[in-house]
């Protein structure tokens, strides 16, 4: 799978490590992420595509609102992560 605009991605380098994150945008060889809380949409991090891991995700999502260039929330980015972190920790154990 793609890093592209709109995926769930998981940080596989730097501090923020192991943190879930949408792509807001492709630029090159980096993208931008948001996660509604401590990256909100309009101050997205920088980071370079081998530094995360696209992950496989069906259901709707935010992501599909920002590949479709409709307006999303912060809000929505904060919501869907959490529950999507909390559905994670039911299928690991």
């Amino acid at each position: 799978m793609r890093a592209e605009a709109g995926a769930l991605v998981k940080s596989a380098a730097g501090h923020d490590k192991g943190s879930y994150f949408f792509i807001l945008k492709e630029d090159g060889e980096y993208i931008y992420l948001v996660d509604g809380k401590y990256r909100r949409l309009d101050c997205p991090k920088k980071k370079k595509k081998k530094h995360v891991e696209p992950l496989l995700w069906e259901k709707h999502s935010p992501g599909d609102k920002i590949r479709e260039n409709k307006k999303v929330t912060d809000e929505e980015i904060k919501y869907f992560i959490r529950c999507f972190k909390r559905e994670e920790q039911v299928v690991r154990r």
